[in-house]
C-alpha cells in the first residue's frame, strides 16, 4: 500500500491492528527522538545506523553511541543495528556532485545511498517496513526521501513507510526531547561538505555582526 501525505500516513497506522516489525534507518539520536515517540505504540521498531556520509570517523562513533544510550532509556523496547562505517560508498555516491551545497543532487545521492542500504536490510532480515528518520529536518527535501523510498520499496519486492515526521510540530519536540534527554546536538548534517558550509555560514553571520 503506498502512501502519499501525512494525513493518510496517520490514518493508516492507527488503524494497524498488528504492530508490525518497521526497520527505522536513523541519523542520530535527537532526529530519531520524535520519531520513535509517535512511532512506538504501532511498530516493533528496530534502528538501523547506516551513515557512511558522517565524517570523520569520531563523529560517527559518537552518533551511534548516542542513539545507543538515548535507546536504552527509554520507556518501551527499541534495538540498534549498524551497518558499519564505509565512508567508500559515500565518496562514490556523490562521485560529480562534491561542490553542490546542501538540498542539491549532492544530498539527493546521499538520502539513497543509505536509503538503498536500509531497504537491502529490510528485504533480508524479512522485516515488514522499512523507513527513516531524515524527514524530520527541515534541511531535508521529505519529497525526495519518500521518492525514494518509494522507488527502492517496488525494486527490492517490499514495503516503505511514507515519512514527513516535521509535521505536527515534530522537529520542535524533537528538540524539546533532546533537552530531557541531555542528548548530544551536532551542528553540522555530518558530510565532510556541510562541515565546510556550516564553518562558511559562521565566517558570513561574523563579518555581519562585525
Amino acid at each position: 500500500m503506498r502512501i502519499d501525505t501525512y494525513n493518510d500516513f496517520k490514518k493508516f497506522i492507527e488503524n494497524l491492528n498488528t504492530k508490525p516489525r518497521l526497520l527505522l534507518h536513523a541519523c542520530c539520536a535527537p532526529c530519531s527522538s520524535h520519531c520513535l515517540f509517535l512511532l512506538e505504540k504501532y511498530f516493533d521498531i528496530t534502528i538501523y545506523y547506516s551513515n557512511d556520509n558522517i565524517y570523520p570517523k569520531e563523529e560517527f562513533d559518537l552518533r551511534l553511541n548516542e542513539i545507543e544510550s538515548f535507546t536504552s532509556k527509554l520507556p518501551f523496547p527499541v534495538k540498534v543495528l549498524s551497518s558499519g562505517y564505509n565512508p567508500e560508498d559515500y565518496n562514490k555516491a556523490v562521485e560529480g556532485f562534491e561542490s553542490l551545497g546542501e538540498k542539491s543532487t549532492r544530498c539527493y545521492q546521499c538520502y539513497l545511498e543509505r536509503l538503498e542500504k536500509t531497504a537491502i536490510k529490510c528485504k533480508m532480515e524479512g522485516y515488514d517496513y522499512f523507513t527513516t528518520t531524515l524527514s524530520i529536518s527541515p534541511y531535508k527535501i521529505s519529497r525526495w526521501i519518500n521518492e525514494i523510498g518509494n522507488n527502492l520499496a517496488i525494486k527490492y519486492g517490499i514495503q516503505y513507510l511514507y515519512s514527513d515526521f516535521k509535521k505536527e510540530n515534530g522537529y520542535k519536540h524533537s528538540i524539546e526531547l533532546s533537552k530531557e534527554y541531555g542528548l548530544y546536538r551536532q551542528d553540522y548534517c555530518g558530510c565532510k561538505y556541510s562541515i565546510k558550509e556550516m564553518e562558511d555560514k559562521k565566517k558570513n553571520e561574523n563579518k555581519i555582526q562585525l
